[in-house]
């Protein structure tokens, strides 16, 4: 069993930073991409950013120049640092990671969400 667990959601006001955390625990063999998404209210989940096991990014285009995402593989830990924030991000935040839990047994795995609201 994996799971994801997300914290650092909450409410904030434009233009105010939020740190999104993501930590899988369990049975982990590797773990290749991780990453972060977000579903607005009546929207489809898109990607926001994700980074591969050598720490290689990308960004969505509405990310880019205010969001920074991060990884500590010590700790099998996914960030999300989110600066000059707009309401417009006001959404659920989900971690997604690639994990093998033995080898060549990979699985794409999703954390249950963390809700961000940005106020105007």
């Amino acid at each position: 069993q994996v799971q994801l667990v997300e914290s650092g959601g909450g409410l904030v006001q434009a233009g105010g930073s939020l740190r999104l955390s993501c930590t899988a625990s369990g049975s982990i063999f590797s773990i290749n991409a991780m990453g972060w998404y977000r579903q607005a209210p009546g929207k489809q989940r898109d990607m926001v950013a994700r980074i591969n096991s050598g720490g290689g990014t990308s960004y969505a285009d509405s990310a880019k120049d205010r969001f920074t995402i991060s990884r500590d593989n010590s700790k099998n830990t996914v960030y999300l640092q989110m600066n000059s924030l707009k309401p417009e991000d006001t959404a659920v935040y989900y971690c997604n990671a690639f994990i093998s839990s033995t080898l060549g047994n990979w699985n794409n795995y999703w954390g249950q969400g963390t809700q961000v609201t940005v106020s105007s």
